[in-house]
Formats: C-alpha cells, structure tokens, sequence
C-alpha cells in the first residue's frame, strides 16, 4: 500500500515512511492511496471469524508488505487483549464500551498497534525515534503505557496545565523510563499548534526523527476501524440499520468508522456528538469550515477547536458536501446536558457513564428523535472512573476505582513545565535529541 500526502506536494510513499515521519514532507496527512472493499461473503460470515481474524482483514492491505503478515498477525493479537462488549441501554440505543484496555480509553488499541509497528520498523535501527504527540486527555496516558520501554523510541506528551483530569495526568506523568511529560500553561490547540510547528521546523528535524501519535499518525488511526467491525458482529442479527453516534474531538475515530464503512461495512450512519467545541455541527448547517479557539468543558478529550482529521473525511466524501451530509449528522451539547445525560443514563438504565459517553448517548437520542427507524450505538469512549468529580457529582454515588486507575493514584507526578514553542525545542534538543 502507498500512502499520498492530502497537501499533494508530496511524493507518495510506504505504510513504514508514513508511520515513522508522522506528517508528510508538506505537511500534509497521509491517507491511502487505494481502499478495496472486502468481499461480501466476509461480512455474510463475519460470526465464523474471531475478532483478531476480523481486525486482520481490516487492516492488512494497508499495512502490508511493510509489515509481513505474520508479524502483523503478531501485533494484532497482542493489541487486542481485552475486551470490547456492546451493552444494550434500550431497545433503540446500546454502548460500545472501549474502556476495557490498559488505560481505560479507547485510544489503547491505536496506540498499542502504532507502537508495535514502530517497533517492528526499528528493531535493527540505531537511530532513535522520538514521538512527539500533544493530548486533551486520553491520548497522553494511551501513548505512554503503548510506548513504555519501546526499544529506540522516546515519547514527549504535551497537555494543557489543569485541563486534564487528575487521572489522566497520573497516567501520563509517571510512567518515566522513556516518557517525558511537557505541561503547557495553555489549551491543548496550543499543545497542538506546537507539535505542527516542531514537524515545519527544520533546524529541528535535521537534528532529530521525530513522528506522532496523534491520529494523524495512520498507525494511531486506521486499527480504530476495527471497534465498527466488532460492534457489527455483536449487533447484526437483531439489527438492520446501524447508527453510530461518536464523541468527537479530533475527528480521527468517527473518520476510522467511515473507511470501515468504505472496506464494505454496512453501516447506515454516522453521528458526529461534539461538545461545545461544535465546528462540524456548524460546517453541517452553513457549509462553513470555521476552525475556532477551543472551549473548555467537562467532556475535555473532545476540547479541539480545529479537528485535523476532517481533512480526511472530506477526502473519503471527495470533498462533496451533500453526499457526507447524507451520511453524517452532527449535534452540539453543553456542559448540563452532559450532566443531565449521565444523570438520565444511571437513573433510568442503571448504567455510569463517562463525559464523552453521555454526549455520545445525546447524540444518538437526537438523531432518533428525527425519526429515524434504526439502532444507534454512541461509543463509551474512557472509564467514568477517569472524571470522578464529574460522574460521582451528576449521579450522586460513590464509583469504586479499578485495578488499572488504582495502580497509578499513589505514584509521584514527574513533568516539565513549559509556555512557549521555544521551551519546547529547548527540551526536545537538551532533554531528548
């Protein structure tokens, strides 16, 4: 498979090139320079195959031959060791629950996968790589217990100071070894702003490799499709028309869905959920591409005022307005309407919820509301032990902590304070090149 830059200054490349730079020399993403659709006897048969054979199918043309297929059998097998059940809320509605990983966020797939690629690709290199990626939240925690003792590569994780929560900060600040932790007095657009700056920066890149594991890393995104396979299996017999409802921040999961729907999968919409920071909401309604500042709020993943992943999807749709329209709806809701939702999710269905979730379920409760006739799945994206204040507040009950949030509450926060882009070139040179 080669991979073309949506910037088109570039010249196309491999699945390694793409996954070890990260961005294109233009600054483009990469996408695929071809999707063929699998056939339809896989999907008429998809209850014979296990999760790992369907993750395997998904994904191989895209991957392969940079990463032969017994090596990639390998690294999906050990991505994908837990659990991704649907659990039904009622007899419109169910849950995809992605929390079931190391870090209880659905970014433990993209990150495990990206960082056993990148350590197939640099098993005989004596060159270090040093992933650069910038987190609203679970991104931070996914990527450091992913990378942790990865053989060449360093990880630098920047996250906005008290934007966070204190969870989510454990996760990402004490691991050590070789994870470095940067907090930015700011927004996560200006940890983002300074990672896109640090890939143009060539006084930096001609001193060292650097890549990302953000979405926009294809490694990090494309294994995302696979919760869409996994949910269909578990759904497709009871239900003809699915509808996924998907918390969105940076737009690489919802955008994951849909090349999932392009490999043939037959999924009969999408629902955009954002927060406030509803600039797909809008694009919807006027056809105005709007990126604006960020707003903080309670659902704080999905804090992104310019999502970098829309490119692509303007890409799958070929940049026709009506014809993503006619396949994505969008909604926008506040901060009490996600308290009302966890709220109404625990009162009425006897399920905790987190942030993202809740605004996943009013997505789909929205859309139904058209009048719709189908079954819609919102993607319960992170633990809600993740947003204790939040969750225990709106539900008025004390949740008990799990194994994996246990076990960094009591180790000792380790991070670089930073406020400019010039702080940050100066660790990357002094700390890490």
């Amino acid at each position: 498979m080669k991979y073309r830059s949506l910037n088109k200054k570039a010249p196309n490349t491999t699945f390694k090139d793409a996954v070890v730079r990260g961005i294109a020399p233009d600054k483009g993403l990469y996408f695929p320079e071809s999707i063929t659709p699998l056939s339809t006897s896989f999907f008429e048969n998809i209850d014979d195959f296990s999760y790992e054979e369907i993750a395997f199918e998904a994904i191989k043309q895209f991957v392969t031959p940079d990463i032969p297929e017994p090596v990639l059998k390998t690294i999906i097998a050990e991505t994908l060791s837990f659990e991704f059940p649907v659990v039904k809320v009622n007899d419109q509605i169910s849950t995809l629950e992605l929390f079931h990983g190391p870090t209880m966020a659905f970014k433990d797939v993209g990150a495990r996968f990206m960082a056993r690629c990148l350590g197939y690709f640099n098993q005989n290199n004596t060159e270090e790589v040093t992933v650069l990626v910038a987190t609203s939240g679970d991104t931070g925690g996914a990527v450091a217990n992913g990378f942790l003792g990865v053989k060449g590569v360093n990880v630098v994780i920047l996250y906005p100071s008290g934007k966070v929560s204190d969870i989510q900060e454990k996760q990402l600040t004490t691991l050590k070894q070789n994870i470095t932790a940067l907090e930015v007095d700011g927004v996560f657009d200006d940890c983002q702003d300074m990672v896109k700056r640090a890939f143009m920066d060539e006084d930096l890149t001609s001193k060292m490799q650097l890549t990302s594991a953000n979405s926009i890393n294809v490694a990090r995104w494309l294994p995302q499709m696979f919760y869409f396979f996994f949910a269909y299996k578990q759904l497709h017999k009871r239900h003809k028309d699915i509808v996924f409802s998907v918390p969105s921040g940076n737009f690489g999961n919802i955008c994951a869905g849909m090349m999932a729907q392009q490999l043939g999968l037959p999924i009969h919409h999408f629902v955009a959920s954002n927060n406030e920071n509803n600039v797909v909401t809008e694009y919807l309604t006027t056809q105005l591409y709007q990126p604006k500042p960020s707003v903080q709020t309670i659902s704080n993943a999905m804090d992104v005022g310019n999502p970098s992943n829309f490119i692509r999807i303007q890409e799958i749709y070929k940049n026709d307005f009506e014809s993503l329209k006619s396949n994505l709806s969008s909604y926008s809701f506040s901060d009490d309407d996600t308290r009302e939702a966890l709220k109404e999710l625990y009162t009425d269905f006897s399920y905790v919820a987190d942030p993202h979730g809740a605004v996943g379920y009013l997505g789909c409760k929205a859309y139904l509301q058209t009048g719709q006739d189908a079954h819609c799945v919102f993607l319960e994206t992170a633990h809600p032990t993740k947003f204790l204040d939040v969750v225990e507040a709106a539900i008025n009950k004390k949740i008990d902590l799990p194994p994996q949030i246990e076990a960094v509450m009591d180790k000792e926060k380790e991070s670089i304070s930073i406020t400019t882009y010039e702080d940050l070139k100066t660790v990357l040179l002094n700390t890490i090149g």
